[in-house]
């Protein structure tokens, strides 16, 4: 005889939501994510008894969004039962993503490095929010691209300052709804902007000036000659605005986007303009970067820097990613406390804004 299934008593917003954090944790496609996305905004609204006499009555796929798998999702649920797409992801996806890192994960309150589907993520604001909530962040810094990385729909001055309202309307919303979960939690201003050929930033003082937190990163011209490149790094480091120096060698060692050699610099120099600067060394987390590699992150360590360990997520699910990062710091024996995105928003604001933290 077959097992019974599991009861299930969260919803069908709820399934289909978590549906959509689990392929996003295993790197699906976009649009493969979307689909349950899609279908969660879809049925929220709607008042749940109307939702399951469509499920009852096979009238679901009416509505716009709703298509057959997501369909079956939502019957299940609806009838109190774990829906088969969610136990077969919670058993192939929903584990630990790697072996250790679970200590100085526990002492992170937040993530600096993030992207919302203004730029190249795939959800909204609000949803990457939500989510790093559930995940029991205190704050997220949104970091999504300057205006030179077109490919990414990198913000100009003008897209960038309606982006910060919408951060505000967020934080906000948060606060007005009263939310126990929400409590505490602040959505916080950045950007990832890009380095330029010379070290300068791609962005306004103006502008830059009116974020709370500034990731710099390199994207263009990753095989720069070594001197031209470590003085292209070290001019942006020194630059006052910058806070993070986001995946600095610019690797890929696995992935749908292939293998990209590392840039090359003199990491001793960039590390201790870091130190010199106050500014900290990025640990990315994303398992196709792992960035800095091992040898230059123990460099950087040696050196003095400060770190900030970060998913540099572009969908829900990928904030998940930040205890690959862990793991690795943990097994080089990292003090957290030189991890600046385990201090509370306060410290980590007043040393973003140059203030008695730096």
């Amino acid at each position: 005889m077959a097992a019974p299934t599991p009861a299930y008593a969260d919803g069908p917003v709820a399934a289909l939501r978590r549906i959509a954090f689990l392929l996003e944790r295993t790197r699906a496609e976009t649009y493969k994510v979307k689909a349950f996305r899609a279908a969660a905004a879809t049925i929220l609204p709607l008042d749940p008894e109307e939702v399951a006499t469509r499920a009852r009555e096979g009238t679901l796929r009416e509505l716009a969004g709703i298509g057959a798998s997501t369909a079956e999702v939502i019957a299940q649920a609806v009838e109190g039962r774990v829906p088969a797409r969610l136990a077969r992801l919670e058993e192939e996806a929903g584990g630990a993503l790697v072996d250790g890192g679970d200590g100085i994960r526990g002492a992170l309150r937040g993530d600096l490095h993030s992207h919302s589907d203004w730029s190249d993520g795939g959800s909204p604001i609000e949803e990457m929010a939500f989510t790093a909530i559930e995940l029991g962040h205190e704050y997220l810094v949104l970091t999504d691209h300057s205006p030179r990385l077109t490919v990414a729909n990198g913000l100009s001055v003008a897209r960038l300052r309606q982006q910060l309202e919408v951060v505000e309307a967020v934080n906000a919303h948060l606060v007005a709804a009263g939310s126990t979960a929400g409590t505490g939690f602040r959505l916080l201003k950045g950007i990832e902007v890009d380095i330029l050929d010379d070290g300068s930033l791609d962005q306004t003082d103006e502008m830059l000036s009116a974020l709370d937190v500034r990731v710099a990163s390199v994207h263009s011209k990753l095989a720069m000659d070594k001197d031209a490149m470590t003085r292209r790094m070290v001019n942006a480091v020194a630059n006052p605005f910058t806070n993070v120096l986001g995946h600095c060698t610019g690797r890929l060692v696995t992935g749908n986007r292939g293998i990209r050699a590392q840039s090359q610099f003199d990491a001793r120099r960039v590390f201790e303009a870091c130190v010199e600067h106050d500014v900290a060394v990025e640990i990315n987390a994303r398992p196709e970067r792992r960035d800095p590699p091992t040898r230059l992150l123990q460099l950087a360590i040696d050196v003095g820097c400060l770190f900030s360990i970060d998913s540099d997520a572009h969908a829900p699910g990928q904030l998940d990613f930040q205890v690959y990062g862990c793991a690795r710091a943990e097994e080089l024996g990292l003090d957290p406390d030189r991890i600046v995105n385990t201090w509370p928003a306060d410290r980590l604001l007043s040393w973003a804004s140059g203030g008695a933290g730096r």
